[in-house]
Formats: structure tokens, sequence, C-alpha cells
């Protein structure tokens, strides 16, 4: 697969302590998304590619933490409360400046030219890097791509159900040539089946599954 390095960015998403093994919100073997990741920002950094890593970036007592209503525990979901879709209700996690919301350690940030922190808002979650969960509130993210001119992006990271769902799919709506990683995204996998959906959603957007060696022997 053929990319033009100068009109695409690679967008890392959430690869942080809490999603990591031993995180507060664990994803199966989501360190094993690190090595493909790296081995990918080395090859956009050695030919002027932009990358960008996003960040769940929550304040304490955070709406979508099960701590924040009485008697409700992870996996919980309330209807109509941030104004968007059903909030499911997760561990505390992602806590401005704790341990958990750090990068992972292994994750190569020397190649890293942006950060996008999201769902810092106490009532408003974010799962996507480009809309807060109400759908109308941006990051940033599309601006800043497209002022670059940035056509095609290509995504990697946690969680492939969730916060890489819904970034690929802004990022198709939003016109970009998108591409997920197929060995560098692991899923929650909450309900059930989610990991499949999320799959089949992202081919009917149009969205292309490549592996990193596909893509790093395509640069140019």
């Amino acid at each position: 697969m053929t990319i033009d390095i100068s009109k695409t960015a690679l967008i890392e998403i959430d690869i942080q302590n809490d999603f990591c093994p031993a995180g507060a919100l664990a994803v199966d073997k989501g360190d094993e998304v690190l090595g493909p990741i790296n081995a990918l920002a080395e090859g956009f950094a050695r030919y002027g590619g932009r990358v960008i890593a996003t960040a769940d970036w929550h304040p304490a007592g955070h709406v979508s933490f099960a701590s924040s209503h009485g008697g409700r525990k992870p996996g919980d979901i309330l209807e109509g409360i941030t104004g968007g879709d059903a909030q499911v209700l997760w561990p505390d996690h992602c806590v401005q400046g704790s341990g958990g919301a750090e990068f992972h350690k292994a994750l190569e940030m020397k190649s890293v030219n942006l950060i996008i922190r999201k769902g810092f808002r106490k009532n408003l979650d974010s799962y996507s890097a480009f809309f807060e969960n109400d759908r109308k509130t941006p990051t940033g993210l599309e601006g800043y791509l497209k002022f670059l001119g940035i056509e095609t992006v290509v995504l990697g990271g946690l969680a492939t159900d969730y916060c890489v769902l819904y970034s690929a799919l802004d990022a198709a709506a939003a016109g970009f040539r998108t591409i997920v990683l197929s060995d560098a995204v692991r899923g929650v996998g909450f309900p059930a089946g989610s990991v499949e959906r999320a799959f089949a959603s992202m081919k009917d957007a149009g969205i292309v599954l490549a592996s990193s060696p596909e893509l790093i022997g395509g640069i140019r």
C-alpha cells in the first residue's frame, strides 16, 4: 500500500498506562500495539510525516466513572447524562496527573508532533480524537490536519471498539482517507461482540485495514 508521507498523519490513540496490562481499565494485550506503532512512527519521522498522540485526561469525579454515580458499577450504562450516546460507566481511569494517565513508558515519544488531550470536561466524555461525545465539541484535530494539507490518516492504539472506532469514523466523515492498523489495535470487548461490530462499522464506512509492514513498505 502506497502512502504519500507528506500528506499523511499517524494518530496514536490513548496508549496510556491505565489501558495497558495492570492498568485501571486494562485492555487485554494492549501493550502489543507498541511494537508496530513505534516502528511506523519511526518511519514517519524519518521521512517527515506527522505523528499525533491522543490521551484521555479526566478530572477526578468524571461523568464516565462508576464511582461518580452512587450505587453504580463499571459496565452499567446510563442514558442521557452527557448529551450524546448512552454512557458506559468505567472504573476511574486516566485521572489528570496520575501515573495511569501517562503514556506507556515504551511508547516512543520523540516522533510525536502533537498531543491531543480529551475528556477533560467533568461532565462530558470523549472517545474520538476529533469530537467530544456530545458530537459537537471539537478537539481541534480536524482543523490542524487540514491546515497542514493532510489527506490520509493512519490510526492505531486503544481500544478498537471505542476510541479507535469513534476516531476512525470521524476521520472518514471529515473526508480523510482513513486506514486502521490491523496489527496495532486491541479491543475492550464490552459488550460482547463489540470488537466485531467495530470492524464491521469501519468497513461499512470505507475505512481500510492494513498492517504496519504494509504501510512501512509503501512510504514514499
